[in-house]
């Protein structure tokens, strides 16, 4: 079973090679090779976690050199479960983006160059899962960054380079950081090895670990939009083409929350940061949620939607509990298959109007009803409606917040119900006007305005929509409600995921057993 660990990694990069060496040619066997390639990485994915949940933690040694000389791979229950739900919404993602490239009759550039990059990204998400060492941690985060960037400026617009340029800077930036703290941290333990690291690092001298974990705290909260550097979010990622705002969405910002929860329960256990990370985890969720009230596009409201919620995830983390933790990942899973559904339905609104500004949009609930469910049921799961998994989450936030005791936690817990009531406003308010209000006359293939409405009229570019486009959102829907109707299975795990991490001895034995 350890030498499976390595295939959600190496079988992704394969693929895009293969795809390359065919160039634009071949267009069935291009789309066959990518959904095959990532539904064994799904299929993989869920036999790595019935293993880790049942065995413990699992190691691969990459060519043979034992840790912590050579590069591992460590799959345990919290890689395991946010790799196998980031495989599941990677799959449905493809399927997304080959069927509206049939659609829309595009020949070569979608297989030559979105779907290689598309599949680069993803072997750089699973390498960010399963690494067991700092600097193949840092090396997955350039994967990330160099499958990213292409998607995020395919097709060469004006926009798409700008918002590109933008996020391969902000990128640069952490990456910098995050080479600094590699340096320290090497300096002074003489090792870069997780397991390693959470032995040494408490026989550092304090100034050193402060130094150290803020370092990389700063360079993780860049990727994952953390206030106050979560700026460059909503003007990067509502740019690019609806598949890849889906995954960025659903996925990326999650490999940093990801990392800073392996970050503060392996390395530096209950820390003095932790209350620097509580009120850092409530300026993102005010700030995140009020500039989501404020937008008038679908896809900037929900980009600060997202930002907003991230702040749930390190409030869980920062509560240094069993409780907290558990609920920030529950919270996170449920998040990244959300997140994702509500930015590809966003896709499927902008290919039938030809807009995603709520102030041109109206009557789709009556034109499209189908598209009017498949928002409208994610919407309602971010909003927290119960008893829906965001609802359930949330109620694991709040019980271990309230069970902390300190009068801060509990600050926390009453600005995430502010945080929800806010964002169920900011829903209501694009669902009254995108949905439920009239529709609009529709007039040799425009749509005409009202007179409250400005600008140049919207475009319809279809009055259908593939099936499976629409099959690609439902089975992402039907996922992020299956974690209602799993929520006992699912928070009995997290809770196993969130005690092993706590415990830490089952990784760093798994890791280097005996070894010191």
């Amino acid at each position: 079973m350890e030498g499976l660990v390595c295939v959600p990694v190496l079988l992704p990069l394969l693929a895009a090679g293969v795809k390359l060496a065919i160039g634009g040619r071949l267009r069935r066997l291009q789309s066959a090779i990518s959904l095959v390639a990532l539904g064994i990485s799904v299929a993989v994915s869920a036999l790595l976690l019935a293993a880790a949940d049942t065995r413990g933690p699992l190691v691969t040694e990459l060519g043979g050199w034992p840790a912590p000389i050579g590069i591992c791979l460590v799959a345990d229950r919290l890689s395991t479960l946010v790799l196998l739900v980031s495989s599941a919404v990677t799959f449905c993602v493809m399927v997304y983006s080959v069927a509206n490239a049939y659609a829309e009759q595009e020949h070569d550039a979608p297989m030559a160059i979105f779907h290689p990059a598309f599949l680069v990204m993803v072997a750089g998400v699973a390498d960010a899962f399963l690494s067991g060492d700092l600097f193949n941690l840092f090396v997955a985060f350039e994967l990330l960054l160099s499958g990213s960037y292409v998607l995020l400026t395919f097709g060469g617009t004006e926009p798409r380079i700008r918002a590109g340029a933008t996020y391969t800077l902000m990128a640069l930036a952490s990456s910098m950081l995050f080479l600094i703290a590699l340096a320290i941290t090497y300096a002074a333990t003489g090792t870069l090895s997780l397991a390693q690291l959470a032995q040494r690092f408490a026989g550092l001298p304090l100034h050193v670990q402060f130094l150290v974990e803020l370092t990389l705290l700063l360079a993780f909260a860049i990727k994952a939009a953390i206030f106050p550097v979560s700026a460059w979010l909503p003007d990067s990622y509502p740019t690019a083409p609806a598949p890849a705002t889906a995954v960025f969405a659903g996925l990326l910002t999650k490999v940093g929350v990801y990392s800073i929860i392996r970050l503060e329960a392996l390395l530096f256990p209950r820390g003095p940061v932790a209350t620097l990370l509580m009120w850092v985890a409530l300026a993102t969720m005010l700030a995140g949620v009020l500039g989501a009230v404020a937008q008038t596009d679908l896809k900037r409201m929900l980009s600060f939607t997202l930002v907003s919620h991230i702040g749930y995830m390190v409030f869980g983390v920062a509560l240094s509990t069993v409780a907290g933790m558990s609920g920030a990942i529950f919270y996170m899973l449920h998040h990244i298959t959300v997140q994702t559904s509500l930015f590809l339905v966003t896709g499927l609104i902008e290919r039938r109007t030809g807009t995603t500004s709520v102030s041109r949009l109206g009557g789709l609930m009556t034109s499209t009803p189908l598209l009017a469910v498949l928002f409208f049921v994610p919407a309602m799961n971010l909003s927290g409606i119960p008893p829906m998994s965001g609802f359930l989450g949330k109620v694991l936030l709040v019980e271990a917040g309230l069970a902390d005791g300190r009068p801060l936690p509990a600050v926390l817990v009453a600005a995430g119900l502010v945080t929800s009531l806010l964002t169920l406003y900011a829903i209501a308010k694009t669902w009254g006007k995108a949905f439920w209000r009239g529709p609009r006359a529709v007039r040799a293939g425009t749509v005409v305005e009202s007179e409250e409405d400005t600008g140049e009229e919207p475009t319809v570019t279809t009055t259908l929509l593939p099936l499976a486009l629409t099959a690609s959102v439902g089975a992402l829907v039907v996922l992020g409600l299956a974690f209602t109707v799993l929520a006992g299975p699912l928070s009995a795990l997290t809770h196993r995921a969130a005690a092993e991490l706590w415990a830490r001895e089952p990784y760093v034995t798994a890791v280097l057993g005996g070894a010191p």
